[in-house]
């Protein structure tokens, strides 16, 4: 008798009407509210890194001493330096630096991550030894003051060389993650199923394994621009990188080195403190998102669940969903 209820319930399951052509139409990940959040302020950001320089008021070297240390006003939105610098026209020059570092850091470490991790993981034997040494080298090294002697010992203290060295110190930990996640897959039946079917280690590794790994891969990218962009605004900061390159962490510098604290010119470092803020708040929403959209144990929410619904199967959070019992005996859920 379960049988024939569980046989005519999967049956009138099937025969309910899909809507694919409109699911498809509709943007699954943007609908998440986590994610259209972060998007929305990473998109702010990128704007003004595009055109941040074309359109700032002033030029954020210029000096005016009738306006030193003038609060926000009509000409100078977010007040002026010691000297009459527009703080405004600083940050917004300053966004392009701290984004080009931050993704392009994130990029280069993220495809050494996924080169090494994944590489140990599913081969194994000497080469992951060998591999996974080297992580973990990478992984009790302190970064901060590796990236600071290396720094202060590099004459070009440029962007790039910025880049370049946080991306080095910055792969380890996405590596030994990575390695770890590869390892439980590769023994996994569809895994093993391709290796019968002759598929070579490249192809297994890049259409079987890589696309399962995509939440760890986005959440290992994300991670890793924080910590660029805060490193770069650390360096900035404490006087190591070049102080002729503007960016948050170059306003932070002259706020607290000309003595703003002690003044109280609130204006000159807490717009700068809340940019860095805010892009680390935006990176960590859509992470949230990512998971949220790769993981099905966490899709309680969006068009996912609301869909579940009108086909009469209500989605548990942790548990296969279930199909409800109204469409058993018409009777409400």
């Amino acid at each position: 008798m379960a049988v024939a209820n569980t046989a005519a319930a999967s049956e009138q399951v099937a025969t309910l009407p899909l809507d694919v052509s409109a699911g498809r139409k509709k943007l699954v990940f943007l609908r998440n509210a986590k994610s259209f959040t972060g998007l929305a302020i990473l998109a702010f950001f990128t704007v003004l890194a595009i055109v941040g320089p074309w359109v700032a008021p002033f030029d954020p070297n210029a000096v005016d001493p009738n306006n030193a240390l003038a609060g926000p006003g009509g000409d100078h939105w977010l007040g002026t330096t010691q000297t009459g610098q527009d703080i405004f026209s600083q940050l917004l020059v300053g966004t392009r630096g701290v984004m080009i570092v931050g993704f392009a850091a994130g990029i280069i470490a993220t495809v050494v991550a996924v080169i090494v991790g994944v590489t140990a993981g599913y081969l194994g034997g000497a080469g992951d030894e060998s591999l996974s040494m080297l992580s973990n080298i990478f992984l009790v090294i302190p970064a901060l003051p590796l990236i600071i002697i290396i720094t202060a010992q590099v004459r070009s203290n440029s962007e790039w060389t910025i880049v370049l060295v946080i991306a080095l110190t910055g792969w380890a930990w996405g590596a030994r993650v990575l390695r770890s996640q590869t390892l439980s897959l590769r023994g996994r039946d569809f895994v093993e199923a391709a290796r019968a079917m002759g598929e070579s280690r490249f192809r297994v590794i890049l259409f079987e394994i890589i696309p399962n790994l995509t939440a760890i891969i986005a959440s290992t990218f994300i991670g890793t621009v924080i910590a660029a962009v805060l490193s770069e605004v650390t360096l900035a900061y404490i006087g190591v990188a070049s102080l002729s390159d503007w960016n948050w962490g170059t306003v932070l510098y002259w706020a607290q080195s000309s003595g703003a604290f002690q003044q109280g010119a609130w204006w000159w470092f807490v717009p700068a403190g809340l940019c860095v803020a805010l892009l680390g708040m935006a990176l960590a929403l859509v992470n949230f998102g990512i998971d949220e959209f790769v993981n099905p144990r966490l899709r309680s929410t969006g068009m996912n669940a609301a869909t579940l619904r009108k086909r009469g199967i209500r989605a548990r959070v942790g548990f296969t969903p279930v199909v409800r019992e109204s469409l058993l005996d018409g009777k409400a859920a």
